[in-house]
């Protein structure tokens, strides 16, 4: 069961990668205003869902302790990054505010998994 959860915790860290990294990458378009969603970042949005979701799955048929309080502020997080890369992904440009908010939401998730034991 460790290898399983551990192959899950590898494909969350990529469904992160390719989320943050798409934002990091357009640092300077945010400043021109020409800032958009990448397709890496919408795949991204839905990996970390769905390997966070079985992640939890997982743990808990593992019998290993799970904190619901965490994971339910880490899935609402997670809900309001997918709902805008998913709903303006079609747009040629994104607002800085709400473009920062994706790129800031998404780190936020990175610490409060980090950081909450």
């Amino acid at each position: 069961m460790d290898v399983l959860i551990n192959a899950f915790v590898g494909l969350h860290i990529i469904g992160i990668a390719a989320l943050l990294g798409g934002f990091l990458t357009q640092m300077k378009a945010i400043g021109k205003g020409e800032a958009h969603i990448s397709p890496s970042m919408l795949h991204g949005a839905l990996t970390m869902l769905v390997t966070g979701v079985a992640l939890v799955g997982l743990n808990q048929a593992d019998d290993s302790t799970v904190n619901n309080v965490k994971i339910g502020l880490k899935l609402a997080l997670l809900v309001v990054v997918l709902g805008i890369t998913y709903v303006k992904r079609d747009e040629e440009r994104l607002s800085a505010p709400l473009f920062g908010t994706v790129g800031l939401l998404t780190t936020a998730n990175i610490f409060i998994a980090v950081l909450w034991v």
